[in-house]
């Protein structure tokens, strides 16, 4: 593809709606391009305007199968006007593509995508096999990655590509994402009278008090750190002349090998179940997801190989990094926790989810030719 095309495909893909749904408008439009260029796809749409996509190039002779994974949605536009480019323009200035899902994750997924075009173009026919698995939901609890993982499309992977945005630096290691809410239950009085009534909301500034230093005394992870957490969502109360009886909190926990997942709700669970027994207030926990950490060495011999790709083929300086972030990778390897898995796309994830996200083109053309790269070094 000419430059002004693998451009066009990106702008194609942000002008897509695809916040937190509409992600077979995505899979039917890369269905097409490939089918344009002589690789089968196939989408498989579960409902509710939600598909996957699996495609694949190679000879099979060979029995490794090298995957390559995005997620077709995005993140909502809650603040449209305070852009300062159209959110779903794609457009083009000063070297940058604007549009929500330009770094997150989009460019990844459009990178990939014209890799494989490209390599089968070029007449590179890999021995093994070449995968793409596009997914939705991401943002959203991974409703398709986990279908996806239980009907066996991760079985014979050897090694996975994650295309996120990392500015071309190689990320080894994710914390995992534990998501849970609390709710509060007090009991409803006249506001002139609140010594008489629980305030459901005080229940959840009480949790909030002991939540913040809840992690303190954990140790630092060798590679992830310490455990990220915050509140995220407070909800609660509906008059301003009546007591709430009734209030919700959600939080957000980056759990690491240190301290896992099942320590991380073990903990929650016991702050409740003490704030139960010692004070007026009754609250409830639920959590609502969960994510394990991935991590892959960095000495690995695929995280080696993915590393020199990059430092060969992206202008910037790159360097082996790990990330509080989760991906799909956390439910890819719940039963293959062995699977090399790396994390590699264009510019820099803190350009995710913001207002006016972008990526540049020269970070986004090197991620194309780091994902050829990777294949070729793999199989080759």
């Amino acid at each position: 593809m000419e430059i002004n095309e693998q451009v066009q495909v990106l702008q194609d893909l942000i002008r897509i709606h695809s916040v937190n749904g509409n992600e077979v408008a995505v899979a039917e439009y890369l269905q097409k391009l490939f089918l344009a260029h002589g690789i089968d796809a196939t989408v498989d749409a579960f409902g509710d305007r939600r598909a996957n996509l699996i495609a694949q190039i190679g000879a099979g002779t060979d029995p490794r199968v090298l995957g390559f994974t995005g997620h077709q949605d995005t993140v909502a536009v809650p603040n449209p006007e305070r852009w300062q480019h159209d959110p779903f323009g794609g457009e083009v200035v000063s070297g940058h593509i604007y549009g929500r899902g330009a770094a997150d994750m989009k460019s990844g997924l459009a990178a990939q995508v014209i890799a494989l075009i490209e390599l089968k173009e070029a007449g590179y026919q890999p021995a093994g096999t070449l995968k793409l698995l596009t997914t939705s939901g991401e943002e959203t609890g991974t409703p398709a990655a986990r279908p996806l993982e239980k009907q066996g499309a991760i079985d014979d992977l050897d090694a996975l590509v994650v295309g996120e945005p990392t500015g071309g630096n190689v990320v080894f290691a994710h914390s995992g994402s534990l998501t849970y809410r609390i709710t509060s239950i007090g009991k409803s009085v006249h506001s002139s009278h609140p010594d008489q009534g629980v305030n459901a909301i005080a229940g959840l500034l009480h949790f909030i008090e002991q939540e913040h230093a809840l992690f303190d005394d954990v140790g630092d992870d060798q590679y992830l750190g310490k455990v990220q957490h915050c509140i995220t969502i407070i909800e609660g109360g509906k008059q301003a002349n009546t007591v709430p009886d009734l209030a919700h909190l959600f939080g957000n926990i980056r759990p690491t090998a240190v301290f896992n997942n099942q320590q991380v709700t073990k903990r929650l669970t016991d702050l409740v179940d003490q704030i139960n027994h010692q004070t007026p207030f009754q609250l409830e926990l639920k959590v609502t997801q969960s994510f394990g950490p991935v991590i892959t060495k960095p000495d690995n011999d695929f995280v080696q190989l993915a590393l020199h790709a990059a430092q060969r083929n992206y202008p910037n300086d790159v360097e082996l990094k790990t990330i509080n972030g989760a991906t799909d990778a956390s439910v890819f390897t719940l039963n293959r926790p062995d699977l090399p898995v790396v994390v590699l796309g264009c510019d820099s994830w803190n350009m995710a989810h913001q207002t006016d996200e972008c990526t540049t083109i020269p970070s986004y053309l090197a991620a194309i030719k780091a994902y050829k790269q990777i294949a070729r070094d793999f199989f080759d």
